[in-house]
């Protein structure tokens, strides 16, 4: 930083917006107390430094810039004389040891009057002391009523995933118990089956019976879905056959082998099994094994829904997990879209298209499912129940891109640069803090310095997050 000391003219301060309604008196104390200095081209103050000082260009052309990620981003470029920047907030108490929350340079020689922190302070409180607390309370006002509402945010937030998740364990759990139940049914019956086949015409195949019901049962635990025309197909071949052996309730017994991938030629087997006499008992007894095996299908896949589901909770809320650590995207995704499953209903198609291949990234897992969490519930209400959700990944440049594509009718242009202001909101009164993007960008920009953005059309609004490959846990 190259500056030179130069005098200081009340004249001069008098002509600058900030200063024309001051008296004499008070310019006479500013030139007394501060200075001005010229600065040649390039950097006056970095950001996060010791806020020293209040700058108000006299002459010249400042540049304000703040840092995103590994990039500084310009937020003014003017020329405009009286433009002020530096400690702005030095009267505010609790911020005296405070930094720079920008840069600052010059892009040609140019002339700031420069007042150290502690004398604009000590100034703004001998003669605004009604606006400087007007302005603490406004100020030490919106950080409570922003921590309130981001506290709120979270509280709602996680009541939405709890009604979820406890919607979604629910539909699983009372399969598990209405499967059981019709478990101990069928296994009484398999019981007196039993009974029945010890004795009469069925005793001389006992031996082949237990034979045919093992295959029967490993032949249930290795069936595929059929589509529905192939299932109907099926299901008339099956019932077409029982009928010509004169086999009652045909179609009842059809629907149940179809379910369990069974064909005619496995109703050969079993006609070649044993007699004529003997294969209409033999086929019902078989049909207890089906059901039974269905059964304990359905029993199996309901508690593994259960244990999956329980598992995305714990990797969602990442409980007995480090806060930073080298982490997969695509596990975070799915967590949380499993987690949201019961917002986003039935009406929403899920389109998954990752890019499996992409490195595992250094990151804040618990704050980045805050971050899918508030886009995917920003997409869904967008679309109103009924559209198409793409959760997309790849890989741009240094960055891993995350990318939430909906159908929804898009952003107005007019809003667009608003929608990540804290408080801005498009919903109903009620139902939007306006804190949910705002909380987005501030972790994905300030804590994993990566970036946030939107692209926005009637029928295609995605929201982008870029996050960086590699990244040091202290620079936040």
């Amino acid at each position: 930083m190259s500056k030179q000391p130069m005098p200081c003219e009340v004249e001069e301060l008098s002509t600058l917006f900030l200063f024309e309604n001051l008296t004499e008196e008070q310019l006479a104390r500013l030139c007394r107390e501060g200075r001005v200095e010229r600065f040649e081209s390039g950097p006056v103050y970095q950001e996060g430094d010791p806020a020293t000082c209040f700058f108000v260009l006299l002459e010249g052309t400042l540049v304000l810039t703040r840092r995103v990620g590994e990039d500084d981003v310009e937020i003014n470029r003017t020329s405009h004389r009286g433009t002020y920047a530096g400690a702005l907030q030095a009267y505010v108490r609790g911020f005296e040891d405070q930094g720079y929350r920008s840069s600052l340079r010059v892009t040609e020689p140019s002339r700031f009057f420069v007042l150290p922190a502690e004398t604009f302070a000590s100034i703004m409180r001998d003669w605004f002391p009604m606006a400087v607390h007007l302005l603490e309370g406004l100020f030490f006002g919106t950080q409570t009523t922003q921590q309130t509402i981001n506290q709120r945010e979270r509280l709602l937030a996680l009541g939405s995933l709890s009604a979820g998740l406890t919607h979604e364990l629910n539909n699983p759990a009372a399969a598990a118990v209405r499967a059981t139940s019709a478990l101990r049914e069928r296994m009484a019956g398999l019981r007196h089956k039993l009974a029945a086949i010890a004795v009469g015409p069925y005793a001389r195949h006992t031996l082949a019976l237990v034979h045919l019901q093992e295959l029967t049962a490993e032949r249930v635990s290795k069936t595929t879905p059929l589509s529905p025309l192939e299932a109907a197909d099926r299901e008339d071949a099956l019932a077409d056959w029982l009928d010509d052996h004169g086999i009652a309730g045909g179609w009842d017994l059809a629907a149940t082998f179809v379910q369990a991938g069974l064909d005619t030629d496995w109703l050969d087997e079993v006609a070649a099994t044993v007699d004529e006499q003997s294969l209409d008992g033999t086929i019902r007894w078989l049909e207890y094994t089906v059901e039974t095996e269905l059964l304990l299908n359905e029993i199996e896949d309901s508690t593994n829904r259960i244990s999956h589901l329980v598992g995305a909770a714990k990797q969602y809320s990442h409980l007995d997990r480090a806060p930073f650590e080298v982490t997969d995207v695509h596990d975070l995704l799915d967590s949380t879209l499993v987690m949201l499953a019961g917002k986003i209903g039935s009406g929403i198609q899920v389109v998954k298209e990752y890019d499996r291949t992409l490195p595992k990234i250094p990151a804040y897992p618990g704050e980045l499912n805050q971050v899918w969490t508030n886009l995917i519930d920003n997409a869904v209400a967008a679309m109103s129940g009924a559209g198409r959700l793409t959760v997309r990944t790849s890989l741009d440049g240094d960055h891993l891109l995350v990318e939430f594509g909906d159908t929804g009718p898009g952003i107005d242009p007019e809003i667009r640069g608003r929608i990540f202001d804290p408080f801005f909101t498009t919903k109903p009164v009620g139902e939007g803090t306006g804190l949910g993007l705002d909380i987005s960008w501030r972790i994905v920009v300030n804590k994993h310095h990566g970036s946030l953005q939107v692209e926005s059309v009637p029928g295609d609004t995605r929201f982008q997050v870029r996050l960086p490959l590699r990244v040091s846990p202290g620079r936040n």
